[in-house]
């Protein structure tokens, strides 16, 4: 019989890699938004939905369209970070493959603020990393 289970999301590994401290606890949202929880609730996936209905959908032309980019080369996962106008709602964007162009900081920011938009739509939690005490 052959193995039906749904491999793990590279997502997963990266954030962990990510994020300094291991001790937070987040969650992962489908098109890779991560809502990092300084103040974790009980229901972990429920507190991180309602942070993205509330300020993660993006609103051109205000703070909410803003996007500023943290270029991770430095860090052995490459790539960036597109972080928003709320600090614990971040996006990351990999390095292009050896043979594809680097893209302007501009293109990189706004393929992140993209994909928080479509998360804050469609509020789909892929992963709780809980690591609370």
């Amino acid at each position: 019989m052959a193995d039906t289970q749904t491999p793990p999301n590279p997502q997963i590994a990266i954030w962990r890699q990510i994020l300094l401290d291991p001790k937070k606890s987040w969650v992962l949202f489908e098109h890779g938004t991560c809502v990092i929880l300084m103040q974790p609730a009980e229901d972990l996936a429920t507190q991180a939905k309602e942070i993205m209905a509330e300020s993660g959908a993006v609103h051109p032309g205000s703070s909410a369209g803003d996007f500023n980019v943290l270029n991770l080369d430095d860090d052995p996962v490459g790539g960036w970070v597109v972080l928003g106008h709320h600090p614990d709602i971040l996006n990351y964007v990999p390095p292009p493959d050896e043979d594809e162009e680097e893209p302007a900081t501009l293109m990189v920011g706004l393929l992140g603020r993209g994909h928080r938009g479509s998360d804050a739509e469609e509020l789909t939690v892929v992963h709780v990393e809980d690591n609370r005490s």
